[in-house]
């Protein structure tokens, strides 16, 4: 089988411990970006906290990323956006609402800005990772009632054991109009029904006339599970969820083991085993 698109998770699956892209990962990707194979990076991050990734990599061209689940996809250089499918306000204002009578802290993603609605231990730790700027609006569901915008995401943070709780109940109330999933300890993350890396990345695979069975991804986190569902070949890193890893058709080694260039290396430049 020659695939010709390959789609890799940022955290814990492409970076190591350090949030770094190691030598033999870029090496690799490199390499079969320069065979003609299309390269994406999938990720629940904002754009702007992960486009810089693709200069790490050191890839000429306009390439895309998959960004806040599935909701976005935007190409690096030219920053034009090729699909969008953010929250509507109205359902955005309900989760809200909801997440404010279970006094939980939200934080919501607009135009690549993220909004919060006080400075908190919560807000702090997100900045402490994502080394962005927040701002403070008051109120969140009246902040999104007031200017209707629709966010591409909505984010809950609870570390108090009560998150599996607070997914569940929102679950039964929005579940059959949103995709409602932790994607790391503490984080519940809530997009648009139709924004899934599954989802994004079969589209743009099909905007590629790139067949399924065509498709590598490589993930590690519940937000994974439909690309690597969808792939033709799906590959967890040996660091995964235990969902992901019994849901993969392959399970290559851990995000600090280089795992990504193991798959690329084997699987598209037809390298012989690194032995370890």
């Amino acid at each position: 089988m020659r695939y010709r698109l390959i789609a890799v998770d940022l955290d814990d699956t492409l970076l190591d411990e350090n949030s770094k892209i190691s030598a033999r990962n870029r090496q690799a990707i490199l390499k079969a970006v320069d065979m003609g194979v299309r390269f994406i990076i999938a990720t629940g991050r904002m754009f702007k906290t992960s486009v810089h990734y693709m200069d790490d990599l050191q890839l000429n061209g306009n390439h895309p990323l998959i960004n806040y689940h599935g909701a976005l996809i935007k190409k690096a250089q030219s920053r034009e956006i090729i699909l969008h499918r953010p929250l509507d306000n109205k359902l955005a204002t309900a989760v809200a609402e909801e997440a404010e009578h279970r006094d939980c802290h939200v934080s919501v993603f607009i135009n690549d800005n993220l909004y919060i609605s006080e400075e908190n231990e919560y807000s702090r730790y997100y900045q402490s990772l994502a080394k962005i700027e927040l701002q403070p609006v008051g109120r969140l569901s009246s902040f999104l009632s007031d200017n209707g915008a629709n966010p591409s995401k909505m984010s809950i943070i609870r570390w108090d054991g009560s998150i599996d709780q607070i997914e569940t109940g929102l679950i039964d109330i929005f579940g059959e109009k949103l995709s409602i999933l932790q994607s790391r300890p503490y984080f519940l993350e809530i997009t648009d029904q139709k924004a899934t890396k599954g989802q994004a990345l079969s589209w743009f695979a099909e905007q590629e006339n790139i067949k399924q069975e065509e498709v590598i991804a490589i993930g590690d986190g519940h937000n994974d599970l439909d690309m690597i569902g969808y792939a033709g070949l799906g590959v967890a890193v040996a660091n995964a969820r235990p969902a992901v890893l019994q849901a993969a058709n392959l399970v290559t080694s851990s995000n600090v083991e280089d795992g990504v260039a193991e798959v690329i290396e084997k699987y598209v430049l037809g390298m012989p085993a690194n032995p370890k």
